[in-house]
């Protein structure tokens, strides 16, 4: 699977026999419509034997959950051990095919999430350019990120989330792999960004009713989208995405404590593309549905 951009190519893998080694139970962009971010979950058969992996531009991120294993890996004729632990993530190395095999002692199971390399680029770019050193990043994440494992686990959970929450999430999680696992920085000018984070929630609150993408806010801040998100999360502690749902949320507590607008109104008063996406939100937010909350 190769992505040229920060969208994703929405086709089948490429010379990966799938259906001899795993059946996909999740695909996020068949179930939740994303083109900004790849995630999937996948039940692996217990045992492979040269398990052909090709080559793929994108940054992929493997979670394993449930059991563990001990997988054996061949890149460029060199075999290595790599344990399969659960919560341990693991980077796949960019444009570099390998074999694998393993035994295991019964299904494997893990969440998969593929970030498109024009999102990576992009990203290495605002940090100041270079190439980035896959290698360098995967030892280090190796030895463990919970912030990368908690994002991962969210996006694989996140069920009916629009692509802006697909965008948001790529976004954040390159950000954090380009910052936390290299020697990378990004300085920042506290004054004008919170300036800029202001700017972007104002106008999150002025188009509340539209259909906003990062790069809208990114625009009305003048920051790259990578940049956005970096520095949203440092003033607000949230993502520009859950800040936003916040907000409509917000909007359509008050008007369904306040008026007498059907649910389908006030969805689309907020900015919610449907009653059943207000619905969802709703309850992921405050424990209870829309019409519940108006009865009480």
């Amino acid at each position: 699977m190769v992505f040229d951009s920060t969208r994703l190519d929405l086709r089948p893998y490429a010379g990966f026999a799938m259906e001899r080694y795993v059946r996909r139970t999740y695909c996020s962009w068949e179930d939740a419509g994303w083109e900004s971010l790849l995630v999937q979950r996948f039940e692996h058969v217990p045992v492979a034997e040269e398990m052909a992996l090709p080559a793929a531009a994108d940054l992929h991120l493997v979670l394993p959950v449930g059991r563990s294993a001990e997988m054996e890996t061949c890149r460029g004729g060199r075999w290595g051990r790599t344990p399969w632990t659960p919560g341990r993530v693991e980077l796949m190395l960019p444009d570099q095919p390998a074999v694998r095999r393993y035994r295991a002692t019964g299904v494997l199971d893990s969440v998969q999430v593929h970030i498109p390399r024009g999102t990576v680029d992009a990203t290495a770019a605002q940090l100041g350019g270079g190439a980035v050193d896959f290698a360098a990043v995967a030892a280090s994440l190796a030895a463990g990120d919970p912030l990368v494992e908690e994002i991962i686990r969210a996006v694989g959970a996140a069920g009916g989330a629009d692509d802006l929450y697909a965008e948001s999430a790529a976004a954040f999680l390159t950000m954090q792999l380009l910052t936390r696992h290299t020697r990378r920085s990004a300085r920042a000018a506290p004054g004008r960004e919170n300036a800029r984070v202001r700017a972007v929630v104002a106008a999150m609150r002025e188009r509340l009713a539209e259909p906003i993408s990062l790069a809208d806010l990114a625009g009305e801040a003048h920051l790259s989208v990578y940049h956005l998100v970096r520095v949203f999360k440092e003033a607000t502690g949230e993502t520009p995405y859950r800040y936003l749902t916040r907000l409509r949320i917000d909007e359509a507590k008050r008007l369904l404590r306040g008026t007498e607008l059907t649910i389908a109104q006030i969805a689309g008063r907020c900015g919610f593309a449907s009653p059943a996406a207000l619905s969802t939100a709703f309850l992921r937010h405050t424990g209870t549905r829309p019409s519940a909350y108006r009865g009480s």
